[in-house]
């Protein structure tokens, strides 16, 4: 278990120093002309870096169990919060997400996400095999999905309620729900999503413009279009660190949401290819240590957590490419921003957490047997 801790450790420690190059490559003329500073939008992504280290560390010290305890209290704090954003939070591209500190722009859904599923692996692990009978135990998960899901679309934000929506199914489905109740939800709840996203001009606006260019073999929007072109240019080996074009005021949100491009472009399909492999051996070294923790809450709390991280990093590589309809959401531990990375580090150090005190359980449990 220790080794799988290093590892774990090792990878997200490589995927933020190859993304601190990255946003530095890709940041540096757009801080140059908007601040008169190239290290300006560096200088706060390794700002953020750090809080989310500190915060890694503290929460890996923090007793997982107190999650289990307080499930209830913390996501109802932070739908809270995501209400808030919703009614008061001002617009920006079409969608009110943010929070406004001052010193940096808060996410209240990363933060309802991490608590949902907090939440349902605690439902899970106390209702036992009634998980199975859709009136005494499913349909409670169910409605807090719902809920959440719900006020994250109306943001508008289709993406991470899509996130949510397959990481709380997938979590039941783990742990003991049966495929018929969770097709049907599934099913369900998407297209009633899907729907409500067609009313909002900025996101059917995407949308279209995706199924536009699958019917007209052209590029959903500008963005994808310049990601592309820094994908082919950047060939087998890339054209090297700090030699992105696309970086140039070409590619919109270059250090943000397209950073695989610029990745693509610098380090060629061998960079990219390694960065998505880091992502994979991340969630089976996440898989292997739940399958050692001695108890199911921790278990269901690991998976949910790795499988976020590698749902979330796909999700962006296919938005890159473009695959699926351009969304916000981040390369894990990569792409420029605040709130994304240090949950994304608050939710390692909760592995990290259950990790090891499974580790002090079972030596203390050998111990025991010995004496």
């Amino acid at each position: 278990m220790k080794i799988l801790v290093r590892i774990l450790i090792a990878i997200v420690l490589s995927l933020m120093v190859v993304g601190a190059v990255l946003v530095f490559s890709a940041s540096s003329t757009y801080s140059e002309v908007r601040f008169d500073n190239i290290y300006h939008l560096f200088s706060s992504h390794i700002t953020k870096i750090i809080l989310a280290l500190m915060s890694g560390v503290l929460f890996s010290l923090l007793p997982y169990q107190i999650y289990y305890k307080y499930s209830k209290q913390i996501l109802l704090f932070t739908i809270v919060l995501l209400i808030l954003t919703v009614l008061l939070a001002p617009k920006y591209k079409g969608a009110a997400r943010w929070i406004d500190l001052g010193f940096i722009q808060f996410q209240p859904s990363d933060v309802v996400k991490l608590a949902l599923f907090m939440h349902i692996a605690g439902m899970i692990e106390r209702k036992g095999k009634l998980i199975e009978d859709f009136k005494n135990g499913f349909k409670f998960p169910l409605i807090w999905i719902i809920f959440v899901a719900g006020l994250v679309v109306i943001q508008p934000n289709l993406s991470t309620a899509m996130i949510i929506l397959i990481t709380s199914f997938t979590l039941l489905y783990i742990g003991g729900g049966k495929i018929k109740h969770i097709a049907a939800s599934f099913g369900a709840l998407s297209l009633a999503g899907i729907s409500i996203m067609m009313l909002f001009s900025h996101s059917r606006s995407r949308i279209m413009g995706f199924l536009t260019s699958m019917n007209t073999n052209s590029e959903p929007n500008i963005q994808v279009m310049q990601a592309k072109i820094g994908l082919g240019s950047g060939g087998i080996f890339g054209v090297g660190i700090g030699a992105s074009r696309q970086s140039d005021l070409f590619l919109p949100e270059s250090y943000g949401d397209f950073i695989f491009a610029i990745l693509g472009e610098q380090f060629g399909l061998v960079g990219s290819v390694t960065t998505l492999f880091l992502y994979v051996l991340l969630f089976i070294v996440g898989i292997i240590i739940a399958k050692k923790v001695d108890n199911q809450y921790g278990q269901l709390l690991v998976f949910a957590i790795s499988f976020n991280i590698i749902l979330s990093a796909f999700i962006n590589a296919s938005v890159v490419t473009g695959l699926m309809p351009t969304t916000g959401i981040t390369l894990p531990f990569m792409s420029f921003g605040g709130t994304s990375i240090i949950l994304l580090s608050v939710s390692i150090g909760i592995i990290i957490n259950i990790a090891n005190q499974s580790i002090k359980a079972k030596t203390i449990k050998a111990t025991d047997i010995e004496y």
